[in-house]
């Protein structure tokens, strides 16, 4: 019987940290654009909201791949 890999499961739990960190900054950055149209650091913010959506997006799916690794295990090649 196989167990759960801890250290890769801590892994995974830092990872859906800062994959809610992002989930949470992404909309902020690209709401407080669009509230600031007129200001000179509204593409900036609106670029650097747009990144952290998409960064959100792409460590939430890692995330979900490194807690399916160390539960389950690595899938084997034959």
């Amino acid at each position: 019987m196989k167990r759960t890999n801890k250290e890769l499961l801590v892994k995974g739990v830092k990872s859906f940290g800062y994959t809610v960190l992002a989930m949470f900054m992404g909309p902020f950055l690209i709401y407080e654009a669009f509230k600031n149209e007129g200001h000179p650091f509204y593409w900036p913010v609106l670029i650097l909201g747009i990144v952290c959506a998409i960064l959100a997006i792409c460590l939430g799916f890692r995330s979900v791949g490194i807690v399916m690794d160390a539960v389950f295990g690595k899938k084997q090649k034959d």
